[in-house]
């Protein structure tokens, strides 16, 4: 190739004057373009001998590359703090990758090995110039390396792919250019470098979600969309939703109803309600960012897909069925316009019907425009709204002579004094509030468009609690100036005047100014005018009287039109979570806004249904109740979040408290019983029928709510406060810890016990696993996640617990040492009994023995079942069919689990086994169901279905206990726990014990009275008097048979080579240890005699097991004795306590 350049020695020198000196941009770059003339800017490593610059003209990415082989190893760094891995074949690759980013140009670009800048390649990095400048404020740079085709970077000066914080590293979603950096995980930067742990994902469980993938591809293609700030956006659609059409046609009723006192009350407590709701709404926006779906975004994240998803289904809907009402308010004030000019259409309500309409279609028009359109429309109607109030407020300060007989006089305060108290006709103090406080909801129009917002943190909580001041503030000034200037009562008639005689006998306000409208009082129906009386007095009062007709049509519409866009954001939101699987079309957007098109022909098709109606006055209270409903949770989410503590709870916005959340809540609870308490069960009915169905479907999202972080919390607290407490008897439950290995491989084993411990006593699926090869221990928490899902769609209650060991009996004293937390510890070992100890390596027979011995010696019991068909299913190809459906049905993404031979060779948890584990019996979870299938012989299909017996229901048999020795009740407590499970309850328990001949009516009725004072139902008891008697002697020369390979024979041979012999081979049966424990052998013979003789039919036989005491008993000897104890029977289950009791008779 051409000769090398000064370029690369130059870049070499300067990186060594890096490491010396830590200066992050000391020495000439390689010449390129700068980062205004590119979107991105790469720095590059220098190569060893020779190189060109090379310019790719079609790459967007403006790279400079040396023109040498690609295929050249890089030169390793100089340098003292030099990485010795970097460099050369053992370059890991992947050291930063981009998630969602592609490039139509890069995509056309053809990639040759001279010139890898021309294609991206597999592992490389472009990052956007705003992330190269502003999150590392230029202290390192980015280097390609052409060997590996990664990037890694100059931190600090030294060449390392640890990073800098960046908040790109944090982001769930695209940035705007695309990209999702990924920091190097931990395996990367810590692994040995003959290891591969550059893996493609998500660290940290980021891992997006179908609803976080869609938003990622909807900021990817976010040029051109409309955002809007806190005023168009939040302020201007929250005054003009709380500034409804009650403002112009209600208040001055309210205040002639209540007084102005009251009046100014009502407003208060219906702004406390929502002020309370705007500090709790500012503090859940401000705690992370916020998209789209509003009040449903904010209460699915904090409490949950169940509350939320209950919420947001009924405030679309109460927003939809607001479209009608505020269109119909419309109509009618149209209709009684055109009443009063003699131009009906047809009759009112066809007129208001058509009129509604008409009106719908036209604001759906609107909508379908766009937001922006909307948004103008907004401003427009905020305009004339505000121009009726100043025209009010203005023709309050003109007192007119002709307006007098209609009881406006001008501000006086004869008149305030008069209004300052109730004056109830047929009304009480809380339906006059029940009546305004609907005036007071729409203060969630801002954050229902949360996803239009540029900033919704900013903007919600400035926008919102300020438009409840202004509001809140006009509405008080209302209040006070109607009932300051208007009588409550006037008739109209000018000559209702009062004489100067009659002056004494007139005692109301309109007295001073010569009017008596005392005849009202007698006469209602005559008297048309006053605050009582005339809803449209606001109009009669102003300046200019169509400029209130005008914004009462502005508030009307504009209210419509909020909801007409709040009610489709919402449900789209609802609908791309996928919590309610029938609605997933409703989530698709379109244009550059993703806007919600069906769901706005949706909405627009429920307020048409509404509108025909055309009678809203049942329906109001419930979209009031809707609202309220969704106000109390808000509330509720913020007092829920403060006291789960979670560390992820840390809003901006401090003002908030959680007792006063909580107040809110209440209190917007009761404003829901005082505005109508049926529409209130009702709306409390359909939120938790809601909650019931999706906590029943339980959809599979994780949004980290408040609900789990309390559920930590109480479960840290209450297991801290369990530690303090001590055992007591009458409390013991079994906790055991079952070696099933994988929790599907031994699948009666796992069903047996969790039949008596679900919903008693704790569960741990223990698994051993050992190899040649070092341990994977990411493999292992990878398995440990999988698995604990698997036992979650199961149904099973158990955590499943694997370690990894030298040898299986290392493991055993971990997982009995080790597992559990404070007294949620297991008390109880439960093996599979080891069918094949007579095949394979005796030293396996030893670890197995040895599990049972350190069980006692760690204060365990011991529990070992036996299926006379086996135990273990793993080996049988397709099984995963019928032990995960569950797991295969949820469509996970993760659910193959497969062993690979050459890399594991782990051995099973309760099967001792030096073979490696095959891909074929390894429990592996295939997802290919059209996979060809081996057929199964005889045995196999018989152990599968044994494997099932209990997971069915067991019928009318029995459960024979025979309870030979008194092991502190675990023998009995076990029988008892498994008959009162659905599946057992039909089961008798049958007792079994030993005893005399002569004193077999004594011993049953000890037992029977021992029994009755435990509480424990029996249906019968069987005094064994011939349990000493003499085995059958072919069962004696069965047993002699099968133990004769693993007998010493010390007396044949030399005292040295037997000794030899025994340390090297410690399992072996020694001739006097055989004459030593004859009649212990005997008595296993004999009891496997009775046991036939007497419970060959039952469903389970539980049977004290026997003991071998440590060091004296070899493991041939007890594996035998087993063996010959438990052959040919039933499922049997041998029990040994920890010999200190778990019954009690004492209350």
């Amino acid at each position: 190739m051409s000769a090398p350049s000064s370029t690369p020695s130059a870049s070499a020198e300067s990186a060594a004057t890096d490491y010396d000196f830590l200066t992050p941009d000391a020495g000439p770059k390689p010449p390129g373009p700068t980062p205004s003339q590119s979107r991105f800017q790469v720095d590059i490593v220098a190569e060893a001998a020779g190189a060109t610059e090379d310019k790719s003209p079609s790459s967007d990415a403006s790279t400079t590359v040396p023109s040498s082989d690609a295929a050249t190893p890089a030169a390793p760094p100089q340098g003292p703090d030099a990485n010795p891995g970097v460099g050369g074949g053992e370059e890991a690759k992947g050291r930063f990758r981009v998630v969602n980013f592609a490039d139509p140009s890069e995509a056309e670009s053809p990639a040759s090995p001279e010139a890898p800048g021309e294609g991206l390649q597999n592992g490389d990095t472009v990052m956007s110039e705003s992330s190269l400048h502003s999150s590392t404020g230029g202290q390192h740079h980015y280097h390609y390396d052409t060997h590996t085709h990664t990037y890694y970077m100059r931190t600090f000066g030294h060449n390392t792919i640890d990073a800098v914080p960046n908040i790109d590293f944090y982001r769930q979603t695209a940035a705007p250019l695309g990209d999702k950096l990924i920091r190097p995980t931990l395996s990367e930067l810590h692994d040995e470098l003959d290891k591969e742990p550059f893996e493609d994902g998500f660290a940290n469980g980021d891992e997006l979600t179908t609803p976080e993938e869609a938003a990622a591809k909807e900021a990817a293609d976010s040029k051109g969309v409309v955002k809007f700030g806190w005023v168009k956006g939040v302020l201007v659609r929250c005054m003009l939703n709380i500034w409804g059409v009650m403002l112009f046609i209600r208040m001055s009723w309210i205040v002639g109803q209540a007084g102005i006192a009251l009046a100014c009350l009502i407003v208060g407590m219906a702004t406390v309600v929502t002020t309370i709701t705007g500090l709790s709404t500012s503090a859940i926006a401000t705690n992370g960012f916020v998209r789209g779906g509003g009040a449903y975004y904010l209460i699915s994240r904090s409490l949950g897909p169940e509350f939320g998803g209950s919420i947001g289904l009924i405030f679309a809907f109460a927003n939809a069925v607001a479209v009608a009402m505020y269109v119909v308010g419309f109509a009618e004030t149209v209709v009684g316009l055109l009443a009063g000019a003699d131009a009906l259409m047809t009759d009112e309500l066809n007129d208001i019907r058509i009129i509604g309409t008409i009106t719908v279609i036209l604001l759906l028009g609107i909508s379908l425009a766009g937001m922006e359109w909307e948004a103008k429309a907004q401003i427009f109607l905020l305009i004339v709204l505000i121009a009726a109030i100043i025209n009010y407020f203005i023709g309050t300060f003109i007192p007119l002579k002709s307006k007098e007989s209609m009881g406006y006089f001008g501000y006086d305060g004869t008149i305030m004094w008069e209004n300052m108290g109730p004056d109830f006709r047929d009304e009480t103090f809380f339906s006059v509030f029940a009546i305004f406080f609907p005036a007071a909801t729409g203060i969630l129009a801002g954050a229902n468009i949360s996803g239009d917002l540029a900033d919704p943190q900013l903007a919600i909580p400035r926008g919102t609690l300020l438009a409840i001041l202004i509001t809140g503030i006009v509405y008080l000034g209302v209040a006070v100036s109607t009932g300051s200037c208007i009588v409550r009562d006037a008739s109209g008639n000018v000559n209702d005047t009062v004489s100067s005689q009659f002056m004494m006998n007139c005692t109301d306000a309109a007295c001073k100014f010569g009017y008596d409208f005392s005849t009202c009082r007698s006469d209602k129906d005559s008297c048309q005018y006053g605050l009582q009386n005339d809803f449209n007095v606001m109009s009669m009062v102003s300046g200019f009287g169509p400029i209130i007709t005008a914004g009462i049509f502005s508030a009307t519409l504009s209210s419509a039109l909020a909801s007409l866009v709040s009610a489709p954001k919402v449900f789209q939101a609802l609908c791309k979570d996928n919590i309610y699987p029938g609605l997933g079309m409703f989530a698709k957007g379109y244009g550059k806004n993703n806007e919600p098109l069906r769901g706005y022909i949706l909405t627009f098709g429920i307020a048409l249904a509404f509108i025909l109606i055309a009678q809203l006055n049942v329906i109001a209270p419930i979209i009031s109740n809707f609202f309220l409903a969704s106000y109390a949770l808000i509330n509720f989410s913020v007092f829920h979040a403060s006291l789960a503590n979670s560390p992820g709870w840390r809003p901006s916005f401090k003002y908030y408290n959680m007792w006063v959340s909580l107040a809110g809540a209440i209190l917007c609870c009761v404003v829901m019983f005082v505005i109508n308490w049926w529409a209130a069960l009702m709306t409390n009915v359909i939120v938790l029928g809601l909650f019931i169905y999706v906590s029943y479907k339980k959809p599979d999202v994780n949004w980290g709510s408040s609900t789990q972080a309390l559920t930590y919390h109480q479960a840290l607290t209450h297991t801290l406060h369990l530690s303090g407490v001590e055992d007591h008897i009458k409390n013991f439950r079994p906790q055991c810890l079952v070696m099933t290995g994988y929790p599907n491989s031994r699948p009666a084993l796992l069903d047996l016990v969790h039949s008596f411990t679900k919903n008693v006593g704790l569960m741990i699926c223990g698994h051993i696993r050992t190899g040649y090869r070092r341990p994977n221990f990411k493999e292992l928490a990878t398995d440990q996640a999988r698995y604990q899902r698997w036992l979650l769609k199961n149904e099973t209650k158990a955590f499943y617990s694997p370690v990894f060991a030298e040898d299986m009996r290392q493991g055993a004293q971990y997982l009995l040492q080790a597992a559990g937390l404070g007294r949620l510890k297991p008390n109880t070992l439960v093996l599979g009994f080891k069918n094949d100890w007579r095949d394979g390596d005796m030293m396996n027979v030893e670890t197995y023995i040895s599990m049972i011995h350190e069980s006692f010696d760690f204060q365990f019991g011991a529990v070992i079942l036996r299926l006379k068909e086996g135990l273990d299913v793993s080996h049988i190809q397709g099984q995963d069919d019928l032990l995960s459906s569950q797991e295969k049905s949820s469509g996970m993404k993760d659910v193959i689990v497969s062993i690979d031979t050459s890399k594991d060779s782990d051995a099973d948890s309760s099967k001792p086994s030096s073979k490696a584990t095959s891909l074929q019996n390894s429990p592996a979870m295939q997802k290919d169901k059209k996979s060809p299938t081996v057929p199964l012989n005889v045995s196999d299909q018989r152990l599968l279905e044994a494997s099932q017996q209990f997971q069915k229901k067991q019928g009318k048999g029995t459960v024979d206990v025979w309870w030979l020795f008194d092991d502190g009740g675990l023998t009995l407590l076990i029988p008892y726990l498994l008959t009162n499970k659905k599946r057992w309850k039909d089961c008798k328990i049958r007792v079994f014990i030993g005893g005399k001949i002569n004193r077999i009516d004594h011993d049953r009725r000890a037992m029977a009275t021992l029994l009755s004072k435990f509480r424990i139902d029996f249906s019968d008891i069987t005094v064994l008097g011939d349990i000493n008697t003499k085995p059958k002697k072919e069962h004696v020369s069965a047993f002699e048979e099968m133990i004769e390979p693993y007998r010493l024979k010390e007396d044949d041979m030399e005292q040295e080579a037997a000794e030899k012999l025994k340390d090297s081979e410690p399992w072996r049966i020694t001739d006097n240890e055989l004459e030593l424990y004859r009649a212990k052998t005997n008595r296993q013979i004999r009891l496997n005699e009775l046991l036939k003789e007497h419970s060959s039919t039952a469903n389970l036989i539980v049977m004290s097991l026997p003991l071998a005491r440590k060091g004296a008993v070899s493991s041939a000897m007890y594996m035998a004795w087993l063996e010959v104890l438990s052959k040919d029977l039933p499922p049997i289950l041998l029990v040994r306590g920890n010999h200190q009791s778990v019954l009690t008779f004492y209350s």
